[in-house]
C-alpha cells in the first residue's frame, strides 16, 4: 500500500485500537456483577417496579369454579341436536357472583351471564346470538360444539402452579394477578442503591448564575429520569470541583453508601483527570473506552467493592451510555431474569452518514409512513453534546462498526427506547 493510499484510510475509518468493543464490554460489565440476594415483604401497591425474590405460587384454581366464558345459555353438551333444530325451556338464570342453586333436567337450559358458575350438570354454552328465544323457551339449530364457551376451574393455575417466577420485574399485569390469587404482600429483593455525581469546575447547578465559560449540570437530572425509571434508590452527590481531595471524598462517599457509583465527565485520560488517580488508589478500572459514537470515553471497574460506572461528559453520550451498558447492569444487579433487548429490522426513511471503525447509535424517529409501513427517520445532526435530538427521539439506529452509512429503503437495525416499549 502506498504512503498517500494508508494516510487516506487513516483519514476515512474511525478505528481507535485502545477501545474495545461494545459487546466485549457488555460482556466484562454483566461478568463482574453478582446480582442482589437480599430480600423483603412489600404491600402489592408499592411493588410495582420491584424484582420478585422467590417464585410466586397460585393458592387457588384460577378459575375458581368452571365458568361461562359468554353470555348466553347453560345445557348438557350431549342434548344439543345434531341436525334440524332443539327447544329448550328456560329453568333459571346464572350470574357472576349469584350462581343458579337448582338442578337442571332433561330439556332445560340456564340462562347464563360471563363469569358466572357453571349450573350443577352443564358442560356447554351457546351464545346468546345463537338461539331464537321465544318467551321461557329457546330454539338452538345444528352445528353447536358440546363443551364450547366454558372456562374450566384451574385451566389458567391450579393450586402449586408457578404464578410470577422468581427475577420477574412486576409490572401492572402480575398486581392483578397476585390479586387475584389473594396475595396481600409480595416477596420482593432489596432495590440497588446508585450514588451519582458530576465533576467539573465549569458546572453549575440550575438556579445558579452562569459566568463566561460555565454550564448548567444537565448530566445528573438525565441520570435521575433514566435511574428512576429502572427503580432504584437515588443518592445525588451534586458536583464535585475538580480537585483531588474532593474528588477522593465524593468517591469515598459514594462508594460507602451505594451499590453503584455514576459519574460523569473528568474519567478520560487527560493530564488534569483526578479521577483516574482517584480509582488508581482506592478502586480498579476494567476499560477506559469502548468502540462506539457517541461515548467512547466510558470506563467500567469498582472503588471500594461498589461498581463503578464512568460516563462521558456530553449529554447525549451520557443517555446512550447508560442506556447500552448501565441498565443492563442495573437489571443484572437487581436480580431480574435475562430479558433481551427489544430490536428491529426496519425500512431508513433518511440518508444516514457514518465513518467506519466504531458501531453508532444514532438517534432515530420510528414513525409510520403514508402507506401505514413502520420505518425510521435520523433526528438530524448527531452531536453528542445536541440533547434536543434525544428529547425528540424515541429509538437508536445501531450502524455495525464496518458501516460506511445507510441509504432510504434500506433495512437497519433499530433499538426502541425502554419507555416505548
Amino acid at each position: 500500500m502506498s504512503k498517500s493510499a494508508a494516510n487516506t484510510q487513516d483519514i476515512s475509518c474511525d478505528f481507535d485500537p485502545g477501545s474495545i468493543s461494545a459487546d466485549e464490554a457488555l460482556r466484562r460489565i454483566l461478568a463482574d456483577i453478582t446480582p442482589i440476594h437480599q430480600t423483603e415483604s412489600i404491600s402489592l401497591r408499592t411493588a410495582l417496579g420491584r424484582v420478585t425474590a422467590i417464585d410466586v405460587k397460585s393458592r387457588v384454581n384460577v378459575p375458581n369454579h368452571t365458568n361461562s366464558a359468554m353470555d348466553g345459555y347453560a345445557l348438557k353438551g350431549d342434548a344439543l341436536p345434531s341436525e334440524d333444530t332443539a327447544t329448550f325451556k328456560v329453568a333459571g338464570i346464572s350470574f357472576a357472583g349469584k350462581p343458579f342453586r337448582g338442578g337442571v333436567r332433561s330439556g332445560e337450559c340456564i340462562r347464563i351471564m360471563t363469569g358466572a358458575v357453571m349450573p350443577e350438570g352443564c358442560d356447554t354454552v351457546v351464545t346468546q346470538e345463537r338461539v331464537s328465544r321465544e318467551g321461557d323457551s329457546v330454539t338452538i339449530s345444528e352445528g353447536e360444539s358440546a363443551g364450547a364457551n366454558v372456562r374450566q376451574a384451574g385451566e389458567d393455575l391450579a393450586p402449586g402452579d408457578v404464578a410470577i417466577a422468581a427475577g420477574t420485574r412486576i409490572g401492572p399485569a402480575h398486581l392483578g394477578l397476585a390479586a387475584s390469587l389473594g396475595f396481600s404482600e409480595l416477596p420482593v429483593l432489596r432495590r440497588p442503591r446508585v450514588a451519582f455525581f458530576s465533576t467539573g469546575d465549569e458546572l453549575r447547578s440550575v438556579g445558579e448564575v452562569l459566568e463566561t465559560g460555565d454550564l448548567y449540570d444537565s448530566n445528573r437530572y438525565t441520570l435521575f429520569g433514566m435511574l428512576s425509571e429502572d427503580n432504584v434508590e437515588l443518592v445525588d452527590l451534586g458536583i464535585v470541583r475538580d480537585d483531588p481531595n474532593a474528588i477522593r471524598q465524593g468517591f469515598e462517599d459514594a462508594a460507602d453508601c451505594a451499590d453503584v457509583v455514576i459519574t460523569s465527565a473528568g474519567a478520560s485520560v487527560g493530564d488534569a483527570d483526578y479521577v483516574k488517580q482517584t480509582l488508581d488508589a482506592i478502586g480498579a478500572v476494567n476499560f477506559w473506552k469502548v468502540a462506539i459514537k457517541p461515548g467512547r470515553p466510558l470506563s467500567f471497574g469498582n472503588v471500594k467493592g461498589s461498581l463503578f460506572f464512568g460516563l462521558p461528559g456530553n449529554p447525549v453520550s451520557v443517555m446512550v451510555t447508560y442506556q447500552i451498558f448501565v441498565r443492563e447492569a442495573i437489571r443484572r444487579l437487581s436480580g431480574e431474569r435475562d430479558a433481551p433487548v427489544l430490536k428491529l429490522q426496519v425500512p431508513l426513511a433518511s440518508n444516514l452518514r457514518k465513518r467506519p471503525g466504531r458501531v453508532e447509535y444514532q438517534r432515530g424517529v420510528l414513525s409510520k409512513d403514508d402507506a401505514g409501513n413502520t420505518v425510521v427517520s435520523s433526528t438530524g445532526e448527531q452531536g453528542s453534546g445536541i440533547l434536543h435530538s434525544m428529547s425528540v427521539a424515541n429509538c437508536f439506529i445501531i450502524l455495525p462498526a464496518e458501516s460506511d452509512g445507510a441509504q432510504p429503503g434500506e433495512l437497519v437495525q433499530v433499538q426502541p427506547f425502554s419507555q416505548f416499549t
